[in-house]
């Protein structure tokens, strides 16, 4: 049963225990059923603690994260391959110690600005290395999504087509896509359609403005996204994404380019959030109605 998330990072920066129990409250008041935490370290979080309370709010929890320069499975260093191998084992290992459904975000390489263009052989390392953390996170009951990012974020994987190739090359059937409104407006000639394309392949779906602020207030054709993911009968997990300075921590803003904001309340922007989302798939519902009809 799809169920409607809400990023952490709007309620906190998620540097403290407390700051994510706090998050997990006021997800489940705004009516949120799902959160999403950033890579959760089991040496820094309490992950039982913060399972029960998931489960007494009955919020679930999904976990995304990046690969650092470090742990780069797209290196041609074998050393770099086998700590971002390590690193993606013990976050699956922690999504399942916390209850958590998934593990999605950029699995396959690090999250940076590259410099220079991906190699076929760094390719071949993070498929083979995707791959067999397919079967960690199968064994664990862990989903595995990738989520296709724009140019300035990884230099391997920006189209839903580059995506589908490459999970296709990991020969496994646990490996899925995640896509995000935000990325696809960017680097997507036809969202709506790479969408379609990508069929029952999409295991996680973000939403999120062009400017990363309120949705609506940008240029994405919300009307078509939720169209597309009605026809190709999406029925896993949506969540809302968007980031502001009065939140995350520097290291985030840099990485996301994140250098003006578009919001400074979170609680607003969570309300509006939701309302939007559940608006726009009933108005989806009914234009098919509507058009089903001889």
């Amino acid at each position: 049963m799809r169920k409607l998330g809400i990023h952490s990072f709007v309620w906190t920066g998620g540097q403290t225990q407390e700051g994510l129990e706090e998050a997990l409250e006021k997800s489940a008041a705004a009516g949120y059923r799902l959160i999403e935490f950033a890579y959760l370290r089991p040496e820094k979080f309490d992950l039982d603690r913060l399972a029960r309370k998931s489960q007494a709010l009955d919020v679930e929890i999904a976990v995304t994260m990046g690969l650092p320069l470090t742990a780069d499975v797209s290196s041609e260093d074998p050393a770099v391959v086998k700590a971002g191998e390590e690193m993606l084992a013990n976050a699956v290992k922690a999504v399942r110690d916390i209850g958590g459904g998934k593990l999605g975000g950029i699995l396959y390489s690090a999250h940076t600005k590259y410099s220079t263009l991906p190699t076929e052989r760094g390719r071949k390392n993070s498929i083979a290395a995707i791959a067999r953390t397919g079967d960690i996170a199968k064994a664990a009951g862990v989903d595995l999504v990738l989520e296709i990012v724009n140019r300035f974020e990884s230099n391997l994987l920006n189209t839903t087509a580059q995506g589908l190739d490459f999970i296709r090359e990991t020969g496994s059937d646990h490996v899925r896509l995640h896509l995000d409104t935000f990325h696809m407006n960017i680097e997507e000639a036809n969202p709506a359609a790479a969408i379609r394309l990508a069929g029952d392949k999409i295991g996680y779906f973000h939403i999120g403005e062009s400017n990363r602020g309120y949705l609506g207030d940008g240029v994405i054709d919300f009307d078509l996204t939720f169209d597309a993911l009605l026809d190709i009968g999406y029925s896993r997990d949506i969540t809302f994404e968007s980031f502001s300075t009065a939140i995350v921590d520097e290291a985030l803003s840099l990485a996301c380019g994140i250098w003006r904001d578009t919001w400074t309340d979170n609680q607003p922007l969570a309300l509006h959030a939701k309302a939007f989302i559940e608006m726009r798939m009933q108005e989806a519902a009914r234009r098919r109605a509507t058009n089903a009809r001889p």
